[in-house]
């Protein structure tokens, strides 16, 4: 693909959350894109072609030919102990395929180690040690492996946590799923589902070799801010504070607060020349609320 051209086919190697946002953003530029699923028919019906790709499955005909005619290809699939277990499916015919000219791949800032609050960008060292980073390192050198041996561009996102229409404090509220967890000097980006999708796009119109990006919101804010505001937008009530290392915090969540940091996203923005369409979690979530999270419905 030359500069500033978006490709013609792109595939999305687990099309979950942020790959239908992204395949909703190619159709609507006249991209076709499909994706890979674990099962189609409990896909929705919104016009993305699925394809079925899992784990003891033979790979279908359909994913086969998806590949062969993708120049761009994005995975979103999490990794597990050995890497990326969609590369390990689909590693001959991502070898083999004639049209491929990118590779993208979405990873995580839980690659950087604490920071106490400090920053981190593009030029920081991906020092975590935790079973989760290593994982996600693990995926990432594959792909960029990947690209150097067939000469393709490529690029790693690291991003921090996903949310949008359907997943937000909001919805959290509503639901009745809500914890405000509380570590005193916590703070955390974000990143709206849209604006990733805006990102990748940007990246696959500017194809470079090796790439990394960091997409992120504008203000890294405690989560507690995040909540009440969601909380004086929908008029719901807030659940009590807990602190982030009590007991009653199950041990997964208190292992996310015990990291903390910055994400700076300036060199991924002159980059990509992107910018956020939500700068804050403020715009998403007046976003989301005008679509209808966060409003509680009877039961019927």
């Amino acid at each position: 693909m030359a500069a500033d051209a978006a490709p013609a086919r792109v595939l999305v190697l687990g099309l979950g959350y942020g790959g239908r946002h992204l395949a909703a953003l190619l159709h609507a530029h006249g991209i076709a894109c499909s994706g890979t699923v674990r099962d189609p028919a409990t896909a929705p019906a919104d016009g993305v072609p699925r394809h079925r790709l899992a784990e003891g499955c033979a790979i279908d005909a359909d994913v086969r030919e998806a590949i062969r005619t993708a120049d761009a290809i994005l995975c979103s699939v999490p990794p597990d102990a050995e890497g990326d277990p969609a590369l390990r499916l689909l590693g001959e015919a991502l070898h083999d395929a004639p049209s491929l000219r990118w590779v993208g791949y979405l990873s995580s800032t839980a690659v950087y180690a604490d920071r106490d609050g400090g920053w981190v960008d593009t030029h920081s060292t991906a020092d975590a040690t935790d079973d989760t980073a290593l994982k996600r390192l693990r995926a990432e050198q594959q792909w960029q492996a990947l690209a150097r041996v067939r000469g393709l561009a490529s690029a790693v996102f690291r991003l921090p946590a996903l949310y949008g229409r359907g997943r937000n404090a909001l919805v959290q509220l509503a639901q009745g799923k809500a914890r405000q967890v509380v570590r005193p000097g916590q703070v955390f980006n974000r990143l709206h589902v849209e604006d990733l999708a805006s990102a990748v796009l940007a990246a696959m119109r500017r194809p470079q070799g090796n790439a990394l990006y960091l997409p992120a919101d504008d203000e890294p804010a405690p989560p507690q801010d995040v909540l009440a505001y969601a909380a004086a937008l929908s008029g719901l009530p807030l659940p009590a504070a807990l602190a982030w290392d009590d007991p009653a915090v199950p041990a997964s969540l208190r292992r996310f607060y015990g990291s903390n940091k910055r994400i700076d996203s300036r060199g991924t923005r002159e980059a990509l020349q992107w910018q956020p369409r939500f700068p804050t979690y403020r715009e998403g979530l007046a976003d989301a609320w005008a679509a209808g999270d966060g409003v509680v419905t009877a039961p019927a």
